[in-house]
Formats: structure tokens, C-alpha cells, sequence
């Protein structure tokens, strides 16, 4: 007895992916799974999907100081208090008209004076505070000033700053740099993989330093008063550090069309 052949049956199975979990447990339909051409229907994950490149930069820069201060200190010690103030004021009009003829600014000096009475005399005392942009000029003043005046004038060691507008342009210079050098390398890796850089999608400054002088100065500084003037300046330079992260977009390579 011949066993008759069953007739054959074909089954048709669709693989859901994982990500797409709204039909991950819905019973798929029979029309679903008829046979015939068919046409992919992307997830809305895949419909939304942004390919991306992560990329960190930094970036150092320094600036010297800007400003500089010099104190010139007067004084004189008379029985007599017209004295006193004569020999002060004088020496003090020298200084100032000196200034004026080096081309200082009257803005940039400060005049304080001071007069008190000692035990059996007149003490008096002027301070000339002088703040140059120009250090080459500040050096010939004082050593001008230092030639022509006698041993009872005082000249300071100039203190070397940064005004609050240069500190705040450095550190958004640093930042910047910070920015275009993560673009460079965000740029140089899409060409590699073949592939086009799109906009950013993120900017974040994720750290900051800041430091005044190189770090193998720090203990020398401590000896200020004999650290030479270009030393002076090293030691107040100061530096910014950046680092920032950016996510950019990745597009693909557009192809060139060919004219016909």
C-alpha cells in the first residue's frame, strides 16, 4: 500500500528587529505574510537615527603682562616745616615735568603726599605712582630718573599686571582655539573614513586652567627682588588651558553629478 505524499506547505516568517519593541509582541497579520514583492518600512528609529562624531580639543595660550607700576618715593626731614615742604616739591616738580617730556600721560600718574611732625622736626613725603604700557620707556625713565636725582629718592621695582580686559580676552581666545583644533580633528577623521562633517550638534567647555609663570619659575619668585626685569616679566605671564568636547553631525559623501 502506497502512502499518498502530503501536500507541501510553505511558511513565511518575518523577523522583527529587537529595537523596533512596539510589534515585538503584536501577532503580525496574515496579509503581512503573503507572498510578492514588498517594500521595507524603516523604524522610526532608523528614520531618526544621526550618525555622529565625537571629538575633544584643547588649546594653551599665554599673554605677558600689559601694565607695569613704578613708585618714586620723595622725602625730607627739616627742623623747619617751610624747608621740609621746599625741598620735597621741589625735587617732585622735577619728576613730573620729567615725565611730561618723556611723553608720560597725566592719567597714568598718581601723586600722594604726606606731612607729619616728628619730635623735633618736619618729616614730608611724596609718593609718585607711574603706570607704563611701553617697558622699554619705563626703563629709560628710571634710569633717568635714577641718574639725575640724589640717594633721599626712593625708585621701586617695577610690578608687572594684567588688566581685567586682557585676562578675559585670553580666556576666550583659548577656548576658540580649543573649538577650531576639535574641528580640524573631527574634520580629518570624516575624510579618512571617507564621509562629510555636518554642523555641530554640541559645544562644551568641559575644563579650564589657569597659571601665572612657568611652573619651574615658582621658586625663584619668591626671590622677586633679584629677578632681572625680563624675568620680572616671564614670572607675571600668564597662561590659559581649554578643553572642550564637540559633537558634530556626519554626512555621507555627496556624489558629483556628471554633466550629459
Amino acid at each position: 500500500m502506497s502512502l499518498q505524499q502530503a501536500p507541501q506547505s510553505r511558511v513565511f516568517v518575518e523577523l522583527v528587529p529587537w529595537a523596533d519593541r512596539g510589534r515585538e509582541n503584536n501577532v503580525v497579520s496574515g496579509a503581512e505574510l503573503l507572498p510578492g514583492p514588498r517594500r521595507h518600512v524603516p523604524s522610526i528609529q532608523a528614520q531618526t537615527a544621526t550618525r555622529e562624531v565625537h571629538v575633544s580639543g584643547t588649546a594653551e595660550v599665554s599673554a605677558s603682562p600689559d601694565r607695569a607700576q613704578v613708585a618714586v618715593l620723595v622725602s625730607s626731614t627739616k627742623e623747619a616745616a617751610a624747608e621740609a615742604k621746599k625741598s620735597v616739591c621741589r625735587r617732585l616738580d622735577y619728576i613730573t615735568q620729567s615725565l611730561q617730556q618723556q611723553g608720560v600721560q597725566a592719567e597714568n600718574v598718581t601723586v600722594t603726599k604726606d606731612f607729619r611732625r616728628m619730635e623735633n622736626a618736619y618729616h614730608m613725603e611724596a609718593e609718585v605712582c607711574i603706570t607704563f604700557t611701553e617697558f622699554g620707556k619705563m626703563q629709560n625713565i628710571c634710569n633717568f630718573l635714577v641718574e639725575k636725582l640724589d640717594s633721599s629718592v626712593v625708585i621701586s621695582q617695577p610690578q608687572f599686571y594684567h588688566t581685567p580686559g586682557s585676562i578675559e580676552n585670553l580666556r576666550r581666545q583659548a577656548c576658540l582655539v580649543a573649538v577650531e583644533n576639535a574641528w580640524r580633528k573631527a574634520q580629518e577623521v570624516c575624510n579618512l573614513v571617507g564621509q562629510t562633517l555636518g554642523k555641530p550638534l554640541l559645544i562644551k567647555e568641559e575644563e579650564t586652567k589657569e597659571w601665572e609663570g612657568q611652573i619651574d619659575d615658582l621658586q625663584s619668585s619668591r626671590l622677586s627682588s633679584s629677578l632681572t626685569v625680563q624675568q620680572k616679566i616671564k614670572s607675571a605671564t600668564i597662561h590659559v588651558a581649554s578643553k572642550v568636547f564637540i559633537t558634530f553631525e556626519v554626512k555621507g559623501k555627496e556624489k558629483k553629478r556628471k554633466n550629459l
